[in-house]
C-alpha cells in the first residue's frame, strides 16, 4: 500500500503521495500543492527540496556512502580510470573493453583546441583568474560549433560530450602557462588522460618531461572522487540552465561559474591559504586549534567537517592514502604541508573534533596534493572543474533525456504592498 502525506490548511485536509527511491529515500510529492491549496513551500537554500529524480549518484551523509550508478566510490577509485568513470556517469554503465577503447580514442583525437580560441584567450590579462578564463572559453565553444549545438540527435550530443571531455584540460592549462610566461603546450595524444594534462601543465620545450606514475595515479583518483556529488550548487546550476534548453557549452560554463564560489569549489584553495596564514604567524598549530574551539575567536578551520557528511567523508579516506604516497614519492619538504600534518593529527585525536565528527575532508587532502604537485592555489578550483565535468555532463544529459520542465522556483514576496505612483516633481 502506497503511503500518503496529509496536510491540513484552514481546517481542510489535502493528501500528497509519498515516493521512495531505490535506496529507500522518501519524499513527499508536492507538485500539485499550489494548484490544490494556493500555498507554496518555503525552503531557503533548497536544503529539504528534491528538484529531480536522478539515477546517477547516491549519497548518504549519515553513513558516509557515495556511489556512482550503484558502484562504490572506494571500488571506482581503486580499480577504474577516470575515463571509465566518466563513461559510467554519462552513459549509465561501465564500458566494455571495446566501448572504452572507442571512447578513449575519440577523446584523444579531439584534444586540440581551435587556434582562433587562442586569440580570445590572449585578450585576457596575465593575472586573470583561471576560473573566469575557463568559464568564458567553454561558453565560447558554442560559438565555434554553431551549426549543431541545438540539435537533439544522439550522435551530435555525443560529439559535444567528447569535445568537452577532450578540450577542457587543454584550455585549463593555458592560464597556468601564461602566468609563468611560458608557451602553451599542445596535447600529446600518445599519453593517457591524466598524463597528458600533467605534460601540458609542466613540460617545457627546452627539456624532456616524463610523467611520474605515482603523480598520475593520484590525479586519476582525485578526478574520480570529484566526478559527481548529487545535486550540489554547480550541478543544480547546470540542470537549471539546461532546463531552458540552453546548449551544453552554456550550461557547463554556468556550472563552472557556480563552482568558482568559495563556499563551493573554492574550499580547497581556502585550506592552503589558511595553512599559509598559520605559517606566517609562526606556525603554532595548537594556537589555531584552540582558536577553532573558541566560538568567540571568529576563527574557522577550513577542510574539516562537511555540510552533507555527518561521518568521515568517504572520499577523504581514499585521498588521504594517495596524499601520503605523493608526499613520500616526491620527498616534499614544505613547512606549510608540515602544518597540515599537525592539524590532521590533532583533528583525528582531539576529543573536541572527534566528538563533533570534524574529520579532515576531501578538500583538505586535495589541497595538500595539488600544492605538492606544484599546482598554484588559484588553479585548485580548475582541477575540481576538470574532475566534475563528467558529472555535469551526465546531469545535463539526464535532464534532457527525461524532458524535465524548465526550472522556475517560487518565492514569498516580502516587499511593499501596492503603492500609488507620485510624479517626480512632487517627490
Amino acid at each position: 500500500m502506497s503511503q500518503i502525506a496529509e496536510v491540513t490548511i484552514d481546517g481542510q485536509n489535502y493528501q500528497f503521495p509519498v515516493i521512495e527511491g531505490s535506496e529507500r529515500e522518501k519524499a513527499i510529492d508536492i507538485a500539485k500543492l499550489r494548484d490544490q491549496t494556493g500555498y507554496i513551500t518555503l525552503d531557503s537554500g533548497f536544503k529539504n527540496t528534491g528538484a529531480t529524480k536522478s539515477a546517477i549518484t547516491f549519497l548518504d551523509g549519515e553513513e558516509g556512502i557515495l556511489r556512482y550508478r550503484g558502484y562504490s566510490i572506494e571500488d571506482l577509485a581503486e580499480k577504474a580510470s577516470f575515463l571509465e568513470v566518466a563513461y559510467l556517469l554519462i552513459y549509465g554503465e561501465l564500458p566494455t573493453q571495446e566501448q572504452y577503447q572507442q571512447f578513449e580514442h575519440e577523446v584523444r583525437t579531439h584534444t586540440l583546441v581551435n587556434e582562433d580560441m587562442r586569440k580570445i584567450f590572449e585578450g585576457f590579462p596575465v593575472n586573470a583568474h583561471p576560473m573566469g578564463v575557463l568559464s568564458s572559453l567553454v561558453s565560447a565553444m558554442s560559438a565555434f560549433y554553431p551549426d549543431t549545438y541545438d540539435s537533439t540527435a544522439e550522435d551530435v550530443t555525443d560529439l559535444h560530450i567528447i569535445r568537452l571531455m577532450a578540450k577542457l584540460p587543454t584550455i585549463a592549462t593555458w592560464s597556468y602557462k601564461k602566468s609563468k610566461g611560458h608557451p602553451v603546450n599542445y596535447p600529446n595524444n600518445n599519453l593517457d588522460y591524466c598524463s597528458n594534462f600533467l605534460s601540458m601543465m609542466f613540460a617545457l620545450p627546452v627539456e624532456k618531461y616524463e610523467v611520474d606514475p605515482v603523480v598520475s595515479a593520484a590525479l586519476n583518483k582525485l578526478l574520480i572522487l570529484h566526478a559527481d556529488h548529487e545535486q550540489n550548487c554547480s550541478t543544480s546550476t547546470v540542470r537549471l540552465v539546461g532546463s531552458s534548453q540552453a546548449n551544453i557549452y552554456s550550461s557547463i560554463s554556468a556550472g563552472i561559474s557556480a563552482l568558482w564560489g568559495p563556499l563551493h569549489g573554492g574550499a580547497n584553495q581556502e585550506v592552503i591559504e589558511m595553512l599559509e596564514a598559520i605559517k606566517a604567524d609562526g606556525g603554532d598549530t595548537q594556537k589555531y586549534i584552540n582558536m577553532a574551539k573558541d566560538k568567540s575567536s571568529g576563527f574557522r578551520l577550513f577542510g574539516f567537517g562537511h555540510r552533507v557528511y555527518k561521518n568521515f567523508d568517504p572520499r577523504a579516506r581514499i585521498i588521504k592514502k594517495a596524499a601520503n604516497e605523493v608526499l613520500t614519492k616526491l620527498g616534499v619538504n614544505d613547512p606549510v604541508l608540515e602544518i597540515a600534518k599537525q592539524l590532521e593529527a590533532a583533528a583525528l585525536e582531539d576529543e573536541y573534533f572527534v566528538s563533533r565528527k570534524l574529520y579532515p575532508n576531501v578538500d583538505f587532502y586535495s589541497g595538500i596534493i595539488y600544492r605538492a604537485l606544484g599546482i598554484p592555489t588559484n588553479m585548485f578550483t580548475v582541477m575540481f572543474a576538470i574532475g566534475r565535468l563528467p558529472g555535469w555532463i551526465a546531469q545535463w544529459k539526464e535532464m534532457r533525456t527525461n524532458k524535465e520542465p524548465i526550472g522556475r522556483p517560487r518565492q514569498v514576496y516580502v516587499g511593499p504592498a501596492q503603492r500609488d505612483f507620485v510624479a517626480l516633481e512632487s517627490r
